[in-house]
């Protein structure tokens, strides 16, 4: 399980996140939404490591991260996932080499293992015989994946996401989404996603919270986005007119 506790962070005189409190749960799609500028980037940088929060506890199955010294937080990032917004693969890579990346690093299996740990890890995103290929030569979708199967090569307890549907058609979306979910349940990880694509949300988010100008405002589930009187999180959520007739026709079945 993945805590934090009171996390705060600003930069220069602005207070960018005021006493978060959060619990992300193994087994489940835990979702930070929240408009651009809500804090939600930083948050999760704040938890993976790459902001330094002034006051809290980010606590690592009880393990509390800000505290750990360089070993401790070594041993933890082999139990990290990450899923960076562009994909962040290496173009000089071929996509075997990509997904062998932190198996390399962190790893003392054999090259041999290693190499067919990365390849396990291709086939189970659907992308067997691509291993050869370079990041230019797939599409976004497939470097999308590529970046999937490079996050979960150490078997990680938790996985984080940051927008991972950005620059994405519709369709590939869903794709990304449902191998989120799948590995998420598959693996028992605790994934965290950091999004504002509500047909994701509404699609795969088990746990959700909704952050707005830095203070965390809702927590709840999906059928609780319908009924919720936050007055912000409505805006943010039902904004487009497609989701104001999703929230109408949920309400009219629960009366049903």
């Amino acid at each position: 399980m993945l805590e934090v506790k009171n996390i705060s962070k600003s930069f220069e005189e602005k207070k960018v996140l005021s006493d978060i409190n959060a619990v992300f749960e193994p087994g489940k799609v835990n979702m930070i939404i929240g408009q651009s500028g809500s804090g939600k980037t930083v948050l999760l940088k704040c938890i993976v490591g790459l902001h330094v929060p002034e006051s809290g506890e980010i606590l690592y199955d009880n393990r509390n991260f800000l505290q750990m010294k360089k070993k401790e937080i070594n041993n933890l990032r082999r139990e990290q996932g990450m899923l960076f917004q562009g994909s962040a693969l290496f173009d000089s890579m071929t996509v075997l080499e990509n997904v062998m990346f932190p198996l390399n690093m962190f790893s003392s299996d054999t090259r041999k293992k290693r190499r067919e740990r990365a390849l396990f890890c291709l086939e189970r995103v659907d992308l067997t015989g691509a291993e050869n290929k370079y990041p230019s030569e797939v599409s976004g979708g497939m470097q999308k994946r590529v970046a999937i199967a490079r996050a979960i090569a150490l078997n990680p307890k938790y996985l984080f996401c940051d927008e991972p549907n950005s620059g994405l058609d519709p369709k590939t979306s869903l794709v990304i989404d449902a191998l989120v979910r799948d590995i998420t349940k598959e693996y028992n990880m605790t994934t965290v996603v950091n999004t504002h694509d509500m047909n994701s949300v509404m699609g795969i988010g088990d746990h959700i919270i909704f952050i707005n100008s830095g203070v965390k405002e809702w927590e709840g589930n999906k059928d609780g986005i319908f009924t919720s009187l936050n007055e912000n999180l409505n805006k943010f959520v039902f904004a487009s007119d497609l989701f104001k007739d999703v929230k109408h026709a949920h309400m009219s079945n629960m009366e049903g």
